[in-house]
C-alpha cells in the first residue's frame, strides 16, 4: 500500500515589512506633530466687540481666583520663571499673551500687568472672545 505525500499548507507571507512600514509612519508622525501642552486650568475669557488672534511669544494664565500659571509653574513661582524667560530674550522685550478669566477681579489683573512691566515684559495681549 502506498500513501500520498502529506499536503503541506502554503507558506504564509511575512508581515515583517508591513510592521516596519507602520513603525516608520508612526515615527514620522510623532516627529512632525506639534503637540501643544494642555492649559493649566479652564479660563473663560471676557467678551469684546473686536477680537484679533493673539500674537505673542509667551502664554500666561490667570484664573478667577487670581492664581497665575506659566508652563509648569503656578502661583508665586510664575513671575520668577517668566523673569528668566525675559532675560533670555537677548535684548528685546518679549510679548506675553494673558488669558484671564472673565470672573476674575480687575484689580488683580492690573496688579499682574504692573508686575509684568516690572520684570521687563514689552507688551501684554489680553485674550478676549467675540460675542
Amino acid at each position: 500500500m502506498q500513501f500520498d505525500a502529506p499536503i503541506r499548507p502554503p507558506k504564509a507571507e511575512s508581515i515583517v515589512p508591513m510592521i516596519n512600514v507602520v513603525f516608520l509612519l508612526l515615527i514620522f508622525f510623532l516627529m512632525t506633530a506639534q503637540i501643544a501642552p494642555p492649559d493649566p486650568f479652564e479660563v473663560t475669557p471676557p467678551e469684546a466687540t473686536a477680537a484679533a488672534e493673539p500674537q505673542a511669544e509667551l502664554m500666561l494664565y490667570l484664573n478667577a481666583d487670581g492664581v497665575l500659571a506659566f508652563e509648569d509653574h503656578r502661583g508665586a513661582a510664575v513671575l520668577a520663571a517668566l523673569s528668566t524667560q525675559v532675560m533670555a530674550a537677548d535684548g528685546h522685550a518679549p510679548h506675553v499673551v494673558l488669558r484671564a478669566d472673565a470672573a476674575g477681579q480687575g484689580a488683580r489683573l492690573a496688579e499682574v500687568m504692573a508686575q509684568l512691566r516690572g520684570i521687563g515684559v514689552g507688551a501684554v495681549e489680553l485674550v478676549v472672545t467675540a460675542p
